[in-house]
């Protein structure tokens, strides 16, 4: 397949081309040709006011649901969703059943998800089950695909066992992605603790539980040396820990949701089940202090968090309802709309180019010669997603119908193209 993408802005700083308007001719899954102008008869051709062309976006923690919950999602249309929101990689939860917690469950999601657009890595469970009570077999699931571990939606609790696990994969430069959730304090609570969740007579999750997991969890890591990532952040005061823990030097790296940075606990005043998350929606102030900690770099990444739910998981009384909001396909539209200021190199770091140095990923240059594994978007123009366009089985997704400043176009990777649109 031969594809032309023409007058396009190349958001790279490891491309020689960087910042400049050039076209790109794809042959085959390989970048043939960059100039400023390509005279080539295509399959394909991409033009559209304001392209821009990334190395391909990395999303670090989604929920695919599948084996076990194929009426919430499967891989095949979490993939879809995920190259439609401009995703060429996605990491997803071991949360399933069973459980991903050993070689032959990491190589089903490696080999069912083979032939689709988006490479999909597993996330191997950290402990048996996502118990938390024994060390599940993590070297094993290395071996097998596993690109980084955790336990996913329930964090490990014991700092006994993280210390281990901590240990465990430092012997062969593991990951571990940590939620950070104290689920003893709080446990009954249904919104953040503070004065909105007082005048709608919601029980409250204290900040404090977060703070006291991550601190704990940086000691951890502290005292191993190993390497470890912490996802979901959602507290001004947790943002400052991990500020404090990298400036020490430690291997520590984190990565926000869009919904922490577009919502806040005030908008829960209608009792949106689809704003019932974990860790919750936060003070204004916690929403503000994270779109900075964005931009002057203390955030690395950002991640989904896509965790679809049916209706009858969202569409009941606030109490009842799943923790968890669907919107791989609006990740970029939220982040740019609340954070314009952004550089397009900023942007890309944090949606390609940091995941792929943490977790060890490769390159993807663009340049002569280099595999095709691209993202491309606009930061002009209006994404307006209607639930009957997404293309994930569920549909539990505050940003339908919101209007959101900026577009994906597509993405190009393992010999596909994906498009949005008619360019």
């Amino acid at each position: 397949m031969k594809i032309l993408v023409r007058q396009a802005t190349i958001a790279d700083p490891a491309s020689a081309s960087n910042g400049q308007v050039q076209d790109i001719l794809i042959i085959d899954n390989t970048i043939t040709r960059i100039a400023p102008r390509i005279e080539e008869t295509a399959d394909h051709t991409i033009a559209a006011k304001g392209l821009m062309v990334s190395p391909g976006w990395v999303d670090v923690f989604a929920d695919f649901a599948d084996p076990g919950y194929e009426f919430r999602e499967t891989i095949a249309s979490g993939a879809a969703a995920a190259a439609a929101g401009g995703f060429t990689r996605v990491f997803v939860i071991p949360n399933t059943s069973p459980v991903v917690e050993n070689k032959t469950q990491v190589e089903y999601i490696v080999n069912q998800s083979a032939s689709l657009p988006v490479t999909v890595h597993p996330l191997g469970a950290v402990t048996k089950a996502a118990e938390g009570k024994e060390l599940a077999e993590m070297f094993d699931m290395r071996n097998s695909g596993a690109i980084a571990f955790s336990d996913g939606i329930s964090p490990v609790q014991s700092p006994g066992l993280l210390l281990k696990a901590l240990q465990y994969t430092k012997a062969f430069e593991g990951v571990l992605i940590q939620v950070p959730v104290d689920k003893s304090i709080g446990a009954g609570g249904l919104i953040n603790e503070g004065i909105v969740s007082t005048r709608l007579g919601l029980p409250g999750i204290p900040g404090i539980g977060e703070e006291i997991s991550l601190r704990r969890d940086i000691d951890l890591l502290r005292y191993t040396q190993s390497r470890l990532h912490i996802t979901g952040v959602s507290l001004a005061a947790s943002a400052e820990l991990v500020r404090a823990a990298k400036k020490e030097g430690l291997q520590v790296t984190c990565s926000v949701t869009p919904y922490h940075l577009f919502f806040c606990d005030e908008d829960l005043a209608e009792y949106d089940t689809n704003l019932k998350v974990s860790p919750p929606l936060r003070s204004r102030a916690d929403m503000l202090a994270l779109r900075k900690a964005v931009v002057d770099g203390t955030v690395d990444c950002i991640a989904s968090h896509h965790f679809p739910y049916d209706w009858d998981h969202k569409h009941c009384e606030f109490e009842y309802a799943k923790n968890g909001m669907g919107g791989l396909e609006t990740v970029f539209a939220a982040v740019n709309h609340v954070l314009p200021e952004l550089s397009a190199e900023a942007m890309v770091k944090l949606f390609s180019l940091n995941a792929r140095a943490i977790f060890g990923l490769p390159d993807a240059v663009i340049a002569e010669g280099a595999p095709a594994e691209l993202s491309f978007f606009s930061r002009k123009g209006t994404t307006l997603l209607q639930q009957q366009q997404s293309r994930s089985k569920s549909s539990n997704s505050a940003f339908f119908g919101k209007e959101l400043n900026g577009t994906v176009a597509g993405i190009v990777h393992k010999g596909h193209l994906i498009v949005n649109q008619t360019i």
